[in-house]
């Protein structure tokens, strides 16, 4: 595996020397852990529906699912009856998935429950950076549709630290062995940690900025 040092180089080399490079990177959000909660909602709900399908659609149609969800208020959107629910999948502001439709009264229980631990901003912002694949596991396990690369992009589009296995970061990880095909199990998403933990350590840089390093030495 090579050292931070030696992936940075590579990138700096592909986009224009180290300057560049660093006009380049993605750094986290100082407010991300002031985040209110219907917020990470509407950022929850926007993942999930762009999971397989247009995100072009679905930020023309924005507007359109913040004004039929109620603004993402998380206590509404938790008790959602059935009636509420057949309204939505007939309504044309979004998209009318009723698999998708139905996350946002489970992903609004779940923020709901995060309220007994401090609510979402304090559990998202103070679960460490060096066990961040713990914190996919735990939105994976706990909310609805939020494995894979949505709950990634939660975390990316909110500001908090982490990285987004996408290919081309995946494919540097490969090139350096530490996978060898894209990170699913616990195991290789484990190995990957490890691999972040040891370039943070070098470097003193963010997850963030260390996997848009990663991304940009390939793409």
């Amino acid at each position: 595996m090579r050292s931070f040092e030696q992936i940075f180089d590579i990138s700096a080399d592909r986009h224009g020397g180290a300057q560049a490079l660093e006009a380049k990177l993605l750094r986290p959000e100082p407010d991300v852990a002031t985040l209110a909660e219907d917020r990470w909602l509407s950022l929850m709900t926007r993942c999930v529906f762009q999971a397989g399908f247009s995100w072009k659609v679905i930020e023309t149609k924005w507007p359109g699912f913040e004004a039929a969800f109620d603004q993402f208020d998380v206590t509404k959107n938790a008790f959602m009856d059935d009636g509420k629910l057949d309204a939505l999948l007939r309504d044309s502001q979004i998209v009318r998935n009723g698999a998708k439709i139905q996350t946002v009264r489970d992903n609004a229980a779940f923020l709901m429950e995060l309220r007994q631990e401090g609510g979402a901003a304090k559990v998202f912002t103070d679960w460490p950076t060096s066990d961040f694949v713990g914190l996919l596991e735990m939105l994976k396990k706990r909310g609805s549709r939020l494995g894979g690369n949505s709950g990634q992009m939660v975390m990316r589009f909110a500001g908090r630290d982490g990285f987004v296995l996408s290919k081309d970061v995946t494919r540097r990880l490969i090139a350096e062995g530490v996978i060898d095909k894209p990170a699913t199990s616990k195991t290789a998403l484990r190995q990957v940690q490890a691999a972040f933990n040891s370039w943070q350590e070098q470097s003193g840089r963010s997850l963030m900025e260390i996997s848009r390093v990663l991304a940009l030495s390939c793409g």
